[in-house]
């Protein structure tokens, strides 16, 4: 499956003239792993996302939008499992109103594209 991220990543090798073991080399892994970051195959940890980010001298905010973007909806769906009404105590007094800027929250986020 391939991402935008996977695109920019191989790009980004490619114009800075690396080949996949130098970035394998530099990641500490093996060229296989490089080769299924490229194709989307693998998603990298933010130990890797750093570290691929310092060797390419950005910061590929593609990869950052589409994981906000699943995070989004899932989180959303998460939601509508919430009980809608629970007894009111002390501890969950603010809960229906964070509960109401979080939906705010999500529903801005998916209009104006950021997430």
């Amino acid at each position: 499956m391939r991402t935008q991220f996977a695109a920019d990543l191989r790009l980004a090798r490619r114009k800075a003239g690396y080949m996949q073991s130098d970035i394998a080399t530099m990641l500490s892994a093996h060229q296989s792993m490089v080769s299924d970051l490229e194709s989307g195959t693998v998603h990298p940890n933010l130990e890797q996302i750093i570290t691929l980010s310092l060797i390419y001298g950005r910061s590929f905010e593609s990869y950052f939008e589409a994981i906000m973007n699943d995070c989004s909806k899932q989180l959303k769906r998460r939601l509508e499992r919430l009980p809608k009404t629970i007894r009111q105590t002390a501890h969950t007094y603010n809960r229906a109103g964070s509960l109401r800027q979080l939906h705010q929250r999500l529903a801005q986020s998916t209009t104006d594209g950021s997430a």
